[in-house]
């Protein structure tokens, strides 16, 4: 039976266009799509089960993005020839399409649901990832799942002073801005980019023309959603009671907004809240404890977020003691650890970050190879989460989507200031040792500091800091919140991190956990951000002014030499016998890439004896004389008709004795002997034997010529007169 196929098409204005269908692929699903933009083809599928298994009170969401090597024609790498574990590009995209799609479900949702999207056909006109948001929407807005609020994600690039949506990746490497922007009909809830030092206002002015972008892709889902005349399922709300929940709120609320109001650190601030929660429990019977423990969390933690987010918007304390625009004590520190190439100590309140740096060759070059993208990068960087930097006790189970997020972040942050022609390969590491909020802005501030001290001379230093909402609906009221604590993000409305330099925006990253959320707290968001960023931007400079003047004495040192590309096999001689020889000898790391016509050496150690050694191997065998220009040569071996001479160590010719003197010499052991040096003339390529010829006598003065002409002359006009004699 032919499927019946439902379409939409969505015109980007510009000659492109962005096609939505159903009903031919993956139909028992709860929902799928396929997005189509030229030949890139995405599928996307929504299931969620029909109950919440019990106990759950949240949304176990699972988002997972995927990009098959056959979408390019492409064999996945590897020995075993198969798509394994997600890259970080395509856990950066799960994160993406999650961050949006989340916080748009109802709060009572609980079932398990999963959205799965994956890369059919590739387009290198175009960049799928910007394609995965309205995929995922797309897929549940033709189901039945409990979905009202649909969304879209766009990227957005400026290309010579023009926005675009959607660009390719040509027009992206020519761009100053590349933001992916996601939000529903009414309001932005997701912002993640980075930019070349734009102010807010540009920042802004990008936001909103992807917001029109996206509510004609929305547009194109709801006309869809009709054309299928679907209904919602019903499921089973959360548990509710009223009595329970007042019981709660009139034993604790006073309490909690008491412990609020005083100034506080995390831990202890945790014991006293964690206090009153063993006294509201003990209000209730044992049995009643039993049943409702759940629900008596629940109707605690919702008590506990409304005296704090009262007490913030009613006197504009925090739960540190905090105006709403001040930012934690800092103390900073570099140099920390002796053997690293660089590393430094960033703390802010009781967040702290110990960033490291390790400066190599382009082997250590990090590789990406994905069907739709293949490179390298040259500067990286890595965020590590442990579980004591927030006081706990947990199973390590690898790099988490977070860790790798969080890391993404920071990296786009510091990239565009690290110079074009820094000849190291770059890792930063950044490891949280503590943690109360935004680590991420305190892995970029630590980053900078690091990078300053390894000797890398980067453009400009860069700050970071992130930003929170707390605001309410019913009264209209809300505050801006520089430099969050953990449960200022945990409690609150947004999460927005900015970092940039004094000049400019560098990098973004915001989520919003509410609906509706209006530019004018935006913008105040980004002024009070761009405050907060110089300040802290103060306190860097303050530790470290300027970037060291070179590495440290235990950082290698690097130099870039360019030959010819036919000299490459000499270098490396058979079977890499010469570089490895060279390398061993000189404990140095050499490394030859093939650029177009020449080859690209690297060297690098940390002794400038063994580095100098290489260079001059390299110059020797490299070295070819020029025709008609004079060299120093060194005898280093005596034969019968003359002496080979040694322009470099490798580099050897004769001398035939002919061109010793411009006169006759018999032995050339009588001229020359082994080790004596002498100048000589490069003849160029004898045609008669094909080999170089070199020249002493050239350079010594000729015999005048006279004398030789007045005897051949007297010697002709005696031998007339004999003949005229004789006749």
């Amino acid at each position: 039976m032919i499927p019946k196929v439902t379409k939409e098409i969505i015109d980007l204005g510009d000659g492109r266009s962005i096609s939505i269908e159903t009903g031919k692929l993956a139909k028992q699903a709860d929902g799928s799509v396929v997005v189509r933009m030229g030949d890139c083809m995405l599928l996307a599928t929504a299931v969620s089960a029909r109950t919440a298994n019990p106990g759950v009170d949240f949304l176990p969401l699972t988002v997972d993005y995927r990009e098959k090597f056959s979408a390019a024609g492409r064999f996945p790498g590897g020995f075993f020839k198969r798509e394994a574990r997600p890259s970080d590009q395509e856990i950066l995209t799960m994160r993406l399409v999650d961050r949006c799609l989340r916080p748009l479900f109802p709060d009572d949702y609980h079932a398990e649901t999963q959205v799965m999207i994956q890369l059919m056909s590739f387009d290198e006109n175009v960049m799928p990832d910007a394609l995965a948001g309205l995929a995922a929407s797309a897929a549940l807005a033709v189901s039945d799942i409990p979905f009202y609020n649909y969304i879209s994600e766009v990227r957005v690039a400026r290309v010579d002073g023009k926005l675009v949506i959607n660009p390719s990746r040509e027009q992206l490497e020519a761009s100053d801005i590349d933001m992916m922007i996601g939000a529903s009909k009414d309001s932005v809830c997701m912002v993640e980019g980075e930019m070349k030092e734009i102010s807010e206002l540009e920042m802004i002015e990008a936001i909103k023309f992807a917001h029109e972008a996206i509510k004609a892709q929305i547009e194109a889902q709801e006309k869809m959603r009709a054309a299928l005349n679907l209904t919602y399922r019903e499921y089973e709300p959360e548990e509710e009671d009223a009595n329970i929940e007042s019981a709660v709120h009139n034993a604790a609320y006073a309490k909690l907004y008491e412990i609020a109001s005083h100034a506080s650190g995390k831990q202890e601030r945790g014991e006293k809240f964690a206090e009153v929660k063993e006294e509201v429990l003990a209000l209730f019977s044992e049995e009643e404890r039993e049943e409702r423990a759940e629900l008596i969390s629940k109707y605690f933690g919702k008590v506990q977020k409304e005296a704090v987010r009262n007490l913030i918007l009613d006197k504009g304390i925090r739960l540190d003691g905090r105006q709403t625009t001040e930012i934690r004590p800092i103390w900073c520190e570099v140099d920390y650890l002796p053997s690293t190439h660089g590393s430094s100590i960033f703390t802010r309140g009781e967040t702290q970050a110990l960033a490291t740096v390790t400066l190599g060759t382009s082997r250590e070059a990090n590789v990406i190879d994905l069907p739709s993208e293949q490179g390298e990068e040259k500067f990286y960087l890595h965020y590590n989460f442990p579980p004591f930097s927030t006081g706990e006790a947990k199973p390590l189970r690898g790099v988490s989507r977070r860790e790798v997020g969080h890391g993404n972040l920071a990296q786009r942050a510091l990239k565009t200031m690290i110079p074009d022609d820094c000849p190291y390969t770059i890792r930063l590491v950044s490891e949280v040792l503590e943690s109360n909020g935004s680590s991420s802005m305190a892995t970029v501030c630590a980053g900078t500091l690091a990078l300053m001290d390894a000797g890398i001379q980067i453009k400009k230093p860069v700050s970071g800091i992130a930003m929170g909402l707390i605001s309410d609906s019913k009264t209209g009221r809300w505050a801006v919140l520089s430099d969050i604590l953990g449960d200022e993000d945990h409690l609150g409305d947004m999460d927005f991190k900015v970092t940039g330099t004094k000049d400019g925006i560098t990098a973004c990253q915001m989520d919003i956990k509410i609906e509706g959320l209006a530019y004018e707290i935006m913008e105040q968001a980004l002024k009070q951000a761009h405050d907060g960023r110089m300040h802290i931007l103060g306190k860097l400079t303050d530790t470290i002014a300027a970037p060291n003047a070179t590495v440290k004495p235990k950082a290698p040192k690097i130099i870039t030499v360019d030959i010819p590309k036919d000299f490459i096999g000499a270098i490396i001689g058979p079977g890499g016998k010469n570089i490895q020889a060279l390398q061993a000898e000189t404990g140095t790391t050499i490394v030859i890439n093939e650029v177009g016509n020449l080859g690209v050496i690297e060297v690098l150690g940390t002794s400038q004896e063994g580095m100098d050694k290489v260079l001059q191997t390299i110059s020797n065998t490299i070295f070819a004389p020029v025709e008609g220009e004079t060299y120093k040569v060194k005898v280093v071996k005596m034969l019968d008709f003359g002496a080979v001479v040694e322009f470099v160590p490798g580099k050897e010719t004769l001398l035939h004795v002919s061109e010793f003197d411009w006169k006759r010499i018999e032995n050339p052991s009588d001229v020359l002997k082994m080790g004596d040096e002498l100048d000589v003339k490069y003849m160029g390529i004898d045609p008669k034997t094909k080999k170089a010829k070199v020249s002493r006598k050239a350079l010594l003065p000729r015999p005048p010529r006279e004398n030789k002409e007045k005897t051949s002359f007297n010697k002709e006009s005696n031998n007339k007169e004999e003949k005229t004699e004789n006749k």
